[in-house]
């Protein structure tokens, strides 16, 4: 925080760049006459998650969270304009700041790449297995499945021995298999094939996985409580989203296969939704450049 409030950018080895746009905290803490905030996210940490932990905080992190809290409001307030990468990040922005942002999505890396195939009997989850992932959700919720439905989860992190004997206590291990990390080519692949994705997230920044979902044109099952995922997912219509909760989100499960003709119909609005939604490169650049020309002139 001290070295970016320090920083001018006015004079770069003496280059003057004519706007900068800033991504993470706390670089948006650097100077310049022409400064455009594009947030991904803010220290999360001393933000919602704080109040998230069981344990009280110490009087040191208090007084850490509250610096932060001090110096975000002010530097962002400089900014020439604030987007954020989602509606949910521009939420925790007013909440915590009451500074307003203007939610600016992106593609996801894979988003030319992405393609569908008809629906075989597998949810399928790609992410980190962390705990605000939430993989132990959709083990649970396997219990409940009465359709002859399994779930794929692919990705590592330091949940997996968790989520390992999570299965063996439940015995699911017939159901449910971890993939680990998978290869590109194999995750377009799991994508394109299953019934429906599952990515009940807590309280995720964007998410990533909604969009390649909705472009391989399969259903989402998300959580009431999932941030991102619930600006893409509407209910009944590209998707479920149910309480986070095991038997609700195996009933979702059971229902895609239950009726399959409308799991498949559920992929395809989602990936005309996203379609009509005009999320590409060229919008993002066009809207943090040519604010950038509009505070230069």
């Amino acid at each position: 925080m001290d070295f970016w409030e320090t920083e001018n950018f006015a004079d770069i080895n003496g280059y003057n760049p004519d706007s900068v746009v800033c991504l993470k905290f706390p670089c948006y803490y650097l100077h310049h006459s022409n400064k455009v905030v594009w947030l991904l996210h803010q220290h999360r940490s001393v933000y919602d998650l704080l109040q998230d932990q069981k344990e009280c905080p110490s009087p040191e992190l208090l007084a850490l969270r509250e610096r932060i809290i001090e110096k975000d409001t002010t530097h962002l307030s400089r900014a020439g304009k604030v987007y954020a990468n989602s509606r949910n990040v521009g939420d925790r922005l007013k909440r915590f700041n009451g500074i307003d942002a203007t939610p600016l999505y992106h593609p996801p890396a894979l988003a030319d790449h992405l393609y569908s195939r008809d629906a075989e009997p597998y949810i399928f989850f790609p992410s980190r297995i962390e705990a605000l992932k939430r993989q132990q959700l959709l083990i649970e919720a396997m219990r409940f499945v009465q359709s002859p439905v399994g779930a794929l989860i692919a990705g590592d992190g330091g949940q997996r021995p968790v989520c390992e004997k999570l299965i063996q206590d439940l015995g699911l291990c017939d159901r449910v298999r971890l993939l680990g990390h998978v290869s590109e080519r194999e995750l377009l692949a799991y994508y394109a094939c299953c019934l429906g994705v599952f990515f009940g997230p807590h309280d995720e920044d964007y998410g990533y996985v909604t969009l390649e979902a909705m472009l391989a044109r399969k259903p989402v099952i998300t959580c009431t409580d999932s941030g991102g995922p619930l600006e893409f997912v509407d209910h009944e219509q590209t998707g479920f989203i149910v309480e986070p909760e095991a038997r609700s989100i195996g009933a979702a499960i059971d229902r895609l296969y239950e009726r399959r003709n409308e799991a498949a119909n559920m992929g395809r609005a989602g990936y005309l939704k996203y379609k009509s939604m005009g999320i590409s490169w060229d919008t993002v650049v066009n809207a943090l450049i040519g604010e950038a020309s509009n505070e230069s002139a």
